[in-house]
């Protein structure tokens, strides 16, 4: 299907090469012309030459349809580039035969009537008028070609969906109501009298919002699918270029196009790199965006109709959108494609898991629970890690160790296992994390605690992975913020505490509770400053993040919130002393599992916190015991005395 016209891309390459050739040899062959030098000959001259015997070579060629013969030859003292040339008619070319069979000329000889082999005559004259008139013609046509080519730069770059690339609504794992949202686009695409009847106006635009990979583009194909209707997929930078004007061709272009083949849907990915808000900015609004914003307000909503023309945008940045595109009339609607949950993750899983071959202790509703706030693509490309782990350790299906693997290889990056650690290094590190597990492990609000590592992986010495008891909608209580501070600030206070000393291991946690500190008391009103905000998110459209929030207070408010940051930060470290304190020696128990295993899962924590060991290691201790008492209860017994009884069974 490409083959043909990369041979022509192919030909066009090569052909300046071959036209350069071409005229190289033609100037060979006129400098070649230009140093033969011929004299002409008459009859009588060429005769005269004969009897002194001074002709050295001699061609005779007759003319077709003539009784006219041409002779050349070379003379005696001509040059290697010097000839003659001479004509006889009837009578005279007998006796110029004659002079040369007396004379006995060395190079004689008789070529055949040129126009009796038409092959050599098309040869010599015909084909090289027609090799002309060909190159001529490409070089002709490649220069149309590049001129209108240079043209076409205000032409749409809107692509028409593939029929094989076809998606519906059972492509689509989860997004349940999403799906319902847009099912009249659907049915208002397949039946638009229905809603013609009813004086419904269907929804010109939906914007889908939403957090990256959390399958808008996926929906946006799966609708078109589902009303089988021509769909036109572009990105909102296509329409942004060098030339001022080039953005509002191509919109105008677009719709053009759509409207031939309407009814049908446009998708425009990524729709905020030129749908921001105009006329923002330190230094004004950028003219060619504007333009292109300009043209598409009109195109959707302006003097002319745009019947059966339903366009789907998506972004994750809808509060940079100018206010224009969002009313109504443009985009009507806007659907929040949001994070999945649980149950929404697991049918994730399962549309991703049909080509992996999974071992039987893979179970994918288990899965789903570890994976909050992973998106639908974290989660294939979690899948994928875990296949290619799979591959890389020679086995034939996917395990749980892969499985986790990847989960921390995504969440993380790789482990460095051949990163060298000190012993001093390393006892930091579990005493760090070991803080963090005991405030997750005592305090009521805090998160569960499911993973401990001392492993290395991205610029973490090793981590604590902590997460939500129950999955909850985006709404945290004041308790639930207090105790993320508190379990922040655990590795901090537990090195502290047991090492006397502190390390940069916490710059990050210090970072993150500062945080969150900082918005329970400008953005949440969680402080004895009263419920006000004094501060808002709005990120300007050409503004760094320096210049993004919005300070509507004094000087005098401005340490107020200092204070009460602080406050905030310094009853959560007080808090964390308390219970770290109170449980010294789980501190030290989960420090030494970490430092003899260096990764201890849930199940092990939680023997540590029942027993003191990790159960397989408590496991191997009974049996020891056991077989210890054994020995000794048959060593008593050969000496007559009677056997003690085990703790086992005492227990029975």
């Amino acid at each position: 299907m490409n083959t043909k016209p990369k041979q022509n891309d192919n030909f066009k390459n090569v052909l300046p090469y071959l036209v350069l050739g071409f005229v190289v040899i033609i100037v060979i062959f006129a400098l070649n012309m230009q140093g033969t030098k011929v004299n002409e000959l008459t009859t009588g001259e060429l005769i005269t030459e004969l009897k002194e015997n001074n002709v050295t070579e001699i061609t005779v060629t007759p003319k077709s349809n003539e009784s006219i013969y041409y002779i050349e030859g070379k003379l005696e003292g001509y040059s290697a580039t010097e000839s003659f040339t001479a004509k006889a008619v009837g009578t005279e070319l007998d006796n110029i035969l004659a002079l040369i069979e007396e004379n006995d000329v060395a190079e004689y000889d008789t070529n055949a009537d040129p126009g009796e082999n038409m092959l050599l005559y098309v040869l010599v004259n015909v084909l090289p008028l027609v090799l002309l008139v060909v190159v001529m013609y490409f070089l002709f046509m490649k220069l149309a070609n590049s001129n209108k080519n240079s043209m076409d730069f205000g032409r749409s770059k809107a692509r028409l969906s593939n029929e094989n690339d076809k998606k519906s609504f059972k492509d689509v794992a989860g997004l349940k109501e999403e799906k319902e949202e847009v099912e009249e686009l659907i049915d208002f695409l397949k039946n638009p009298k229905k809603f013609e009847k009813m004086g419904a106006r269907i929804p010109k635009g939906v914007l889908l919002v939403g957090p990256p990979g959390t399958g808008k583009t996926l929906l946006a194909k799966a609708i078109a699918g589902e009303a089988n209707v021509p769909f036109f997929f572009i990105s909102g930078s296509d329409f942004v270029e060098l030339f001022v004007g080039v953005g509002a061709s191509r919109v105008r272009d677009m719709f053009k196009e759509a409207k031939r083949n309407a009814p049908c849907l446009i998708f425009i990915d990524e729709i905020d790199a030129v749908g921001r808000q105009r006329g923002t900015g330190l230094g004004g609004g950028h003219d060619e965006r504007e333009q292109t914003l300009n043209q598409l307000l009109t195109e959707m909503d302006g003097f002319g109709e745009n019947e059966g023309i339903i366009i789907i945008a998506a972004t994750n940045r809808p509060d940079v959108l100018d206010p224009a595109l969002l009313r109504p009339g443009r985009f009507d609607r806007q659907v929040t494609v949001s994070l999945p949950d649980a149950n929404e993750r697991e049918q994730i899983l399962k549309v991703h898991a049909k080509n992996k071959v999974l071992a039987k202790d893979v179970k994918l509703d288990n899965l789903s629970l570890r994976t909050p706030g992973f998106s639908g693509a974290d989660l294939e490309n979690l899948l994928n890690e875990a296949a290619l782990l799979a591959v890389r350790r020679n086995k034939n299906e996917i395990t749980m160790d892969e499985i986790d693997e990847a989960t921390d290889r995504v969440l993380l990056g790789p482990a460095k296992t051949t990163r060298k650690i000190t012993d001093k290094e390393k006892k930091l590190v579990s005493i760090h994390e070991a803080g963090h597990a005991v405030i997750g492990l005592k305090l009521e609000d805090a998160q569960e605690v499911h993973k401990i590592t001392i492993i290395p992986r991205g610029m973490a010495g090793g981590y604590t992975m902590m997460l939500p008891k129950e999955e909850k909608i985006a709404v945290l209580t004041k308790d639930e913020l207090l105790a993320q501070i508190t379990g922040l600030l655990g590795g901090r206070v537990s090195e502290e505490m047991f090492l006397g000393e502190i390390s940069t291991g916490a710059s990050d946690d210090i970072k993150r509770a500062t945080k969150i500190a900082r918005s329970m008391v400008t953005e949440y009103g969680m402080s004895d400053l009263g419920p006000v905000q004094y501060e808002e998110k709005s990120e300007g459209v050409f503004l760094g993040r320096d210049y993004a929030k919005s300070k509507n207070f004094s000087d005098q408010v401005a340490l107020e919130i200092d204070e009460q940051t602080r406050k905030i930060i310094e009853e959560c470290y007080d808090k964390a002393k308390k219970i770290i304190k109170e449980n010294k020696e789980l501190i030290f128990q989960l420090s030494d599992a970490l430092m003899q295993y260096e990764t201890i899962t849930k199940e092990q924590i939680e023997s540590i916190v029942k027993t003191g060991k990790i159960k397989h290691a408590e496991e191997e201790s009974e049996v020891s015991e056991t077989k210890n008492d054994n020995e000794t209860t048959e060593k008593k017994s050969s000496r007559g005395r009677k056997p003690k009884a085990t703790d086992a069974e005492e227990e029975k």
